[in-house]
Protein backbone atom coordinates (compact mmCIF):
# COMPACT_ATOMS: atom_id res chain seq x y z
CA UNK A 1 0.00 0.00 0.00
CA UNK A 2 1.38 3.38 -1.03
CA UNK A 3 0.64 6.59 0.81
CA UNK A 4 0.44 9.95 -0.90
CA UNK A 5 0.69 13.44 0.52
CA UNK A 6 -2.40 15.64 0.13
CA UNK A 7 -2.87 16.59 -3.49
CA UNK A 8 -0.12 14.16 -4.67
CA UNK A 9 -0.90 12.27 -7.89
CA UNK A 10 -0.41 8.52 -7.88
CA UNK A 11 1.06 6.47 -10.70
CA UNK A 12 -2.49 5.73 -11.85
CA UNK A 13 -3.14 9.46 -12.37
CA UNK A 14 -5.63 9.92 -9.51
CA UNK A 15 -5.33 12.76 -6.99
CA UNK A 16 -6.07 12.19 -3.32
CA UNK A 17 -7.81 15.58 -3.13
CA UNK A 18 -10.40 16.84 -5.63
CA UNK A 19 -9.39 19.72 -7.93
CA UNK A 20 -10.78 23.14 -6.93
CA UNK A 21 -13.06 23.45 -9.94
CA UNK A 22 -14.65 20.08 -9.19
CA UNK A 23 -15.26 21.06 -5.55
CA UNK A 24 -16.82 24.36 -6.67
CA UNK A 25 -19.01 22.57 -9.19
CA UNK A 26 -20.17 20.06 -6.58
CA UNK A 27 -21.12 22.93 -4.27
CA UNK A 28 -23.13 24.58 -7.05
CA UNK A 29 -24.95 21.36 -7.92
CA UNK A 30 -25.66 20.71 -4.24
CA UNK A 31 -26.97 24.28 -3.87
CA UNK A 32 -29.26 23.78 -6.88
CA UNK A 33 -30.65 20.54 -5.46
CA UNK A 34 -31.17 21.97 -1.96
CA UNK A 35 -32.83 25.07 -3.44
CA UNK A 36 -35.30 23.02 -5.48
CA UNK A 37 -36.17 20.88 -2.44
CA UNK A 38 -36.55 23.83 -0.06
CA UNK A 39 -38.81 25.66 -2.50
CA UNK A 40 -41.29 22.78 -2.26
CA UNK A 41 -41.83 23.16 1.50
CA UNK A 42 -43.39 26.15 3.31
CA UNK A 43 -40.35 26.86 5.49
CA UNK A 44 -38.08 26.85 2.43
CA UNK A 45 -39.60 30.04 1.07
CA UNK A 46 -38.54 31.87 4.23
CA UNK A 47 -35.02 30.41 4.18
CA UNK A 48 -34.57 31.34 0.52
CA UNK A 49 -36.62 34.54 0.68
CA UNK A 50 -34.17 36.86 -1.15
CA UNK A 51 -33.77 34.30 -3.94
CA UNK A 52 -37.53 33.81 -4.09
CA UNK A 53 -37.95 37.55 -4.75
CA UNK A 54 -35.12 37.48 -7.29
CA UNK A 55 -36.72 34.48 -9.03
CA UNK A 56 -40.03 36.36 -9.25
CA UNK A 57 -38.23 39.36 -10.73
CA UNK A 58 -36.55 37.16 -13.35
CA UNK A 59 -39.89 35.54 -14.21
CA UNK A 60 -41.94 38.71 -14.53
CA UNK A 61 -39.19 40.64 -16.34
CA UNK A 62 -39.00 37.82 -18.87
CA UNK A 63 -42.73 38.20 -19.58
CA UNK A 64 -42.38 41.95 -20.00
CA UNK A 65 -39.24 41.91 -22.14
CA UNK A 66 -40.77 39.25 -24.40
CA UNK A 67 -43.82 41.48 -24.89
CA UNK A 68 -41.56 44.40 -25.83
CA UNK A 69 -39.61 42.30 -28.33
CA UNK A 70 -42.85 41.09 -29.90
CA UNK A 71 -44.19 44.61 -30.44
CA UNK A 72 -46.19 45.25 -27.29
CA UNK A 73 -45.65 47.62 -24.40
CA UNK A 74 -44.32 46.57 -21.00
CA UNK A 75 -46.41 48.79 -18.75
CA UNK A 76 -45.65 47.76 -15.16
CA UNK A 77 -44.31 45.06 -12.86
CA UNK A 78 -45.70 44.23 -9.44
CA UNK A 79 -43.87 42.17 -6.82
CA UNK A 80 -45.49 41.33 -3.50
CA UNK A 81 -44.16 40.29 -0.07
CA UNK A 82 -45.44 36.71 -0.49
CA UNK A 83 -43.08 36.26 -3.46
CA UNK A 84 -45.75 36.49 -6.15
CA UNK A 85 -45.68 38.96 -9.00
CA UNK A 86 -47.45 40.26 -12.09
CA UNK A 87 -46.22 41.76 -15.35
CA UNK A 88 -48.58 43.89 -17.40
CA UNK A 89 -48.22 44.50 -21.11
CA UNK A 90 -50.40 46.32 -23.62
CA UNK A 91 -50.92 46.80 -27.32
CA UNK A 92 -51.12 44.32 -30.19
CA UNK A 93 -48.28 41.84 -30.61
CA UNK A 94 -46.71 40.62 -33.82
CA UNK A 95 -48.03 37.31 -35.17
CA UNK A 96 -51.03 37.06 -32.87
CA UNK A 97 -51.91 34.68 -31.24
CA UNK A 98 -48.52 32.89 -31.40
CA UNK A 99 -46.90 35.84 -29.67
CA UNK A 100 -49.22 35.44 -26.67
CA UNK A 101 -47.94 31.90 -26.24
CA UNK A 102 -44.35 33.12 -26.51
CA UNK A 103 -44.91 35.79 -23.86
CA UNK A 104 -46.45 33.18 -21.57
CA UNK A 105 -43.54 30.79 -22.15
CA UNK A 106 -40.98 33.53 -21.52
CA UNK A 107 -41.88 33.70 -17.84
CA UNK A 108 -40.72 30.20 -16.90
CA UNK A 109 -38.05 29.73 -19.60
CA UNK A 110 -36.49 33.22 -19.60
CA UNK A 111 -34.84 32.91 -16.17
CA UNK A 112 -32.89 29.74 -17.08
CA UNK A 113 -31.61 31.48 -20.21
CA UNK A 114 -30.52 34.50 -18.15
CA UNK A 115 -28.99 32.13 -15.59
CA UNK A 116 -27.05 30.33 -18.28
CA UNK A 117 -25.62 33.66 -19.45
CA UNK A 118 -24.49 34.44 -15.88
CA UNK A 119 -22.89 31.01 -15.45
CA UNK A 120 -21.04 31.25 -18.76
CA UNK A 121 -19.88 34.78 -17.84
CA UNK A 122 -18.06 33.27 -14.85
CA UNK A 123 -15.41 31.74 -17.11
CA UNK A 124 -13.08 34.66 -16.42
CA UNK A 125 -12.87 37.30 -13.72
CA UNK A 126 -13.54 40.31 -15.97
CA UNK A 127 -16.73 38.91 -17.48
CA UNK A 128 -17.90 37.68 -14.05
CA UNK A 129 -17.51 41.16 -12.56
CA UNK A 130 -19.17 42.75 -15.59
CA UNK A 131 -22.10 40.32 -15.39
CA UNK A 132 -22.70 41.24 -11.74
CA UNK A 133 -22.62 44.95 -12.61
CA UNK A 134 -25.06 44.45 -15.49
CA UNK A 135 -27.44 42.47 -13.25
CA UNK A 136 -27.23 45.18 -10.57
CA UNK A 137 -27.97 47.93 -13.11
CA UNK A 138 -30.91 45.98 -14.53
CA UNK A 139 -32.39 45.54 -11.05
CA UNK A 140 -32.07 49.27 -10.36
CA UNK A 141 -33.22 50.48 -13.79
CA UNK A 142 -36.18 48.09 -13.89
CA UNK A 143 -37.37 49.58 -10.60
CA UNK A 144 -37.31 53.08 -12.01
CA UNK A 145 -39.07 52.13 -15.25
CA UNK A 146 -41.50 49.31 -14.45
CA UNK A 147 -41.80 48.35 -10.78
CA UNK A 148 -44.93 49.90 -9.31
CA UNK A 149 -45.60 47.99 -6.08
CA UNK A 150 -44.35 49.44 -2.80
CA UNK A 151 -42.66 46.21 -1.75
CA UNK A 152 -40.97 45.87 -5.14
CA UNK A 153 -39.71 49.46 -5.00
CA UNK A 154 -37.95 48.58 -1.74
CA UNK A 155 -36.83 44.98 -2.37
CA UNK A 156 -35.56 45.09 -5.95
CA UNK A 157 -33.16 48.05 -5.48
CA UNK A 158 -31.92 46.40 -2.27
CA UNK A 159 -31.01 43.29 -4.26
CA UNK A 160 -29.40 45.50 -6.90
CA UNK A 161 -27.28 47.36 -4.36
CA UNK A 162 -26.08 44.12 -2.74
CA UNK A 163 -25.14 42.76 -6.16
CA UNK A 164 -23.34 45.99 -7.06
CA UNK A 165 -21.44 45.92 -3.76
CA UNK A 166 -20.21 42.38 -4.49
CA UNK A 167 -19.12 43.42 -7.99
CA UNK A 168 -17.11 46.36 -6.61
CA UNK A 169 -15.73 45.13 -3.28
CA UNK A 170 -15.56 41.33 -3.26
CA UNK A 171 -12.53 39.34 -4.37
CA UNK A 172 -12.44 38.00 -7.92
CA UNK A 173 -12.96 34.46 -6.62
CA UNK A 174 -16.02 35.54 -4.63
CA UNK A 175 -17.40 37.40 -7.65
CA UNK A 176 -16.96 34.33 -9.86
CA UNK A 177 -18.74 32.11 -7.37
CA UNK A 178 -21.47 34.73 -6.76
CA UNK A 179 -22.29 35.05 -10.46
CA UNK A 180 -22.32 31.27 -10.82
CA UNK A 181 -24.55 30.89 -7.77
CA UNK A 182 -26.99 33.54 -8.99
CA UNK A 183 -26.99 31.90 -12.41
CA UNK A 184 -27.84 28.52 -10.88
CA UNK A 185 -30.60 30.15 -8.81
CA UNK A 186 -32.06 31.68 -11.98
CA UNK A 187 -31.94 28.32 -13.78
CA UNK A 188 -33.68 26.42 -11.00
CA UNK A 189 -36.20 29.21 -10.37
CA UNK A 190 -38.41 27.37 -12.86
CA UNK A 191 -38.99 24.90 -10.03
CA UNK A 192 -39.93 27.59 -7.50
CA UNK A 193 -43.52 26.36 -7.73
CA UNK A 194 -43.17 23.24 -9.79
CA UNK A 195 -46.86 22.49 -9.33
CA UNK A 196 -47.63 25.74 -11.15
CA UNK A 197 -46.10 24.34 -14.32
CA UNK A 198 -48.49 21.41 -14.16
CA UNK A 199 -51.61 23.36 -13.20
CA UNK A 200 -54.28 24.90 -15.38
CA UNK A 201 -55.32 27.45 -12.78
CA UNK A 202 -53.25 30.22 -11.22
CA UNK A 203 -55.86 30.92 -8.55
CA UNK A 204 -56.98 34.53 -8.32
CA UNK A 205 -54.56 35.42 -11.13
CA UNK A 206 -56.52 33.39 -13.68
CA UNK A 207 -54.87 30.61 -15.65
CA UNK A 208 -51.24 29.50 -15.54
CA UNK A 209 -48.59 30.27 -18.12
CA UNK A 210 -48.70 26.71 -19.43
CA UNK A 211 -52.51 26.91 -19.76
CA UNK A 212 -52.08 30.10 -21.82
CA UNK A 213 -49.69 28.24 -24.10
CA UNK A 214 -52.25 25.43 -24.39
CA UNK A 215 -54.89 27.93 -25.57
CA UNK A 216 -52.78 28.75 -28.61
CA UNK A 217 -50.70 25.64 -29.29
CA UNK A 218 -53.39 23.11 -28.32
CA UNK A 219 -51.21 20.47 -26.64
CA UNK A 220 -52.14 20.07 -22.93
CA UNK A 221 -50.66 22.35 -20.27
CA UNK A 222 -48.91 19.44 -18.55
CA UNK A 223 -46.99 18.72 -21.76
CA UNK A 224 -45.70 22.30 -21.86
CA UNK A 225 -44.92 22.12 -18.14
CA UNK A 226 -42.83 18.99 -18.63
CA UNK A 227 -41.07 20.49 -21.66
CA UNK A 228 -40.19 23.69 -19.76
CA UNK A 229 -38.98 21.76 -16.70
CA UNK A 230 -36.78 19.48 -18.82
CA UNK A 231 -35.45 22.40 -20.88
CA UNK A 232 -34.52 24.32 -17.73
CA UNK A 233 -32.52 21.38 -16.43
CA UNK A 234 -30.72 20.89 -19.76
CA UNK A 235 -29.92 24.63 -19.96
CA UNK A 236 -28.37 24.46 -16.49
CA UNK A 237 -26.27 21.40 -17.32
CA UNK A 238 -25.10 22.78 -20.65
CA UNK A 239 -24.14 26.16 -19.19
CA UNK A 240 -22.09 24.45 -16.46
CA UNK A 241 -20.38 22.32 -19.12
CA UNK A 242 -19.44 25.47 -21.04
CA UNK A 243 -18.25 27.26 -17.91
CA UNK A 244 -16.18 24.38 -16.58
CA UNK A 245 -15.51 22.35 -19.69
CA UNK A 246 -16.60 18.72 -19.87
CA UNK A 247 -13.73 17.58 -17.62
CA UNK A 248 -15.22 18.16 -14.16
CA UNK A 249 -18.59 16.72 -15.14
CA UNK A 250 -16.97 13.66 -16.66
CA UNK A 251 -14.80 13.17 -13.58
CA UNK A 252 -17.87 13.34 -11.34
CA UNK A 253 -19.67 10.70 -13.40
CA UNK A 254 -16.54 8.55 -13.45
CA UNK A 255 -16.22 8.77 -9.66
CA UNK A 256 -19.83 7.73 -9.25
CA UNK A 257 -19.12 4.48 -11.08
CA UNK A 258 -16.05 3.54 -9.04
Amino acid sequence: MHKHAPGQVSALGHSSSPPPERTRLLWLLAAALVTVILWQVPLGNYILYPFTILATWFHEMAHGIAALILGGGFTKLLIFPDGSGLAYYSGPLFLEPISRALVAAAGPIGPPLAGAALIIASRNTKSASLALKILAVLLLVSTAIWVRSLFGIIAIPALGLVTLFISLKASSRTQAFAVQFLGVQACVSTYLQVGYLFSHSAGSLGISDTARIQEVLLLPYWFWGALIAASSFLILVRSLQIAYGSGPLLRIRSSART
